[in-house]
């Protein structure tokens, strides 16, 4: 009795067990977008000045669209990285920040401390999260010349990967 116990009890747990494995495997961070290579999803937001930013109208230099949010703590360690590239990418590339399920308020103080790296968007309803697959932050969009996605970065990204994907964006579809 006991023995027949055992062994259903291991025909039920083992492919549990295996399934529960399987799915430790996948990192979500590596799912791809599909917008890479394909034209970004356009918009017009707000940001904390009330200033309407069209990413339309920054076609022609590459552009680094990151969602984030204050209680993130990636996105915190990340902070310096962009505010350096965006100093070094003056005038070449346009660096964008979307509120990701945060409070004005809160990203407000949190810049008057930290600094900022450029325009921080407000996303009302996070439509335009939605529109690009954002799933958590941070999440960086890089966005050449031409207005295609050429990457999508979940997590906080180096400074190396960074001006690796600007030095790529800047040159649009011919690279």
């Amino acid at each position: 009795m006991n023995r027949t116990a055992l062994i259903v009890g291991l025909l039920i747990s083992l492919p549990l067990l295996v399934f529960l494995g399987l799915g430790f495997r996948s990192d979500p961070h590596t799912i791809e977008s599909p917008l890479v290579g394909r034209p970004a999803p356009g918009f017009e937001l707000l940001d904390l000045t009330g200033r309407t930013v069209s990413l339309a109208a920054l076609r022609g230099k590459p552009v680094v669209l990151n969602f984030w949010a204050t209680w993130c703590q990636p996105c915190i360690a990340e902070h310096p990285v962009l505010i350096r590239a965006a100093e070094r990418w003056a005038g070449r590339a346009h660096f964008l920040g979307v509120i990701y399920h945060d409070e004005e308020s809160a990203i407000e103080r949190f810049l008057e401390r930290r600094g900022a790296w450029g325009p921080t968007l407000v996303d009302p309803d996070s439509r335009v999260a939605i529109r690009y697959g954002v799933y958590g932050a941070p999440e960086t969009f890089i966005i050449d010349v031409e207005g295609i996605v050429r990457e999508k970065v979940a997590g906080a990204m180096s400074p190396s990967q960074l001006e690796r994907l600007l030095s790529d964006a800047s040159r649009g579809a011919a690279s």
